[in-house]
């Protein structure tokens, strides 16, 4: 059985749950989100807390039945505080500056890197540090991954984009070649 299925789901005041047929959508105050539940799985509401259940013990449906639990406390999480993920910009002349909804990067390239805003997620930068906040946490973690894509943290000398608090594990660069006689 699941431990994350099994637990139910308090239901914040100020947020609005609606589960009709299997489409579950929340509605808080920062916005709204819809998803479509497996219809093995049993979404139900009573006196503000939110169980989801399985139809059948079968190993497909116990797989599914805690991800749409985690899914869905994801959605009321999101309607409620949002999501924030912050990116770090290490290395010299590396910066990045906001155009509109977009944003432009110098990361060492012989031209700008400019990205696209997605809809649902904003930009927000505060000298090396990048903020992208959203609503919906998959987007929201889906931008930022694609964002530090444009240029990993290389090993030698620590440059690229990163994680806020990401550990990068740094090499030993080339020794002197007759050091060692």
């Amino acid at each position: 059985m699941s431990r994350t299925g099994k637990k139910p789901i308090v239901i914040p005041s100020g947020v609005d749950v609606k589960v009709e047929n299997s489409l579950v959508s929340v509605k808080g105050p920062k916005g709204e989100l819809s998803m479509e539940v497996v219809p093995e799985v049993k979404v139900e509401i009573t006196d503000g807390i939110l169980t989801v259940t399985p139809f059948k013990d079968i190993k497909r449906v116990r797989a599914i039945w805690g991800t749409t639990r985690a899914l869905i406390n994801n959605m009321i999480e999101g309607v409620t505080n949002g999501y924030t993920v912050k990116l770090q910009i290490e290395g010299v002349g590396y910066r990045a500056a906001l155009e509109g909804n977009d944003l432009v990067f110098q990361l060492g390239f012989s031209h700008p890197v400019k990205f696209s805003s997605e809809p649902g997620v904003s930009f927000a930068i505060e000298k090396n540090i990048i903020s992208i906040t959203g609503i919906d946490k998959g987007l929201t973690t889906q931008v930022a991954a694609k964002i530090r894509k444009l240029r990993e943290p290389e090993p030698y000398k620590g440059k690229g984009i990163r994680y806020e608090g990401e550990i990068v594990k740094r090499k030993v660069g080339k020794k002197a070649a007759g050091a060692e006689k």
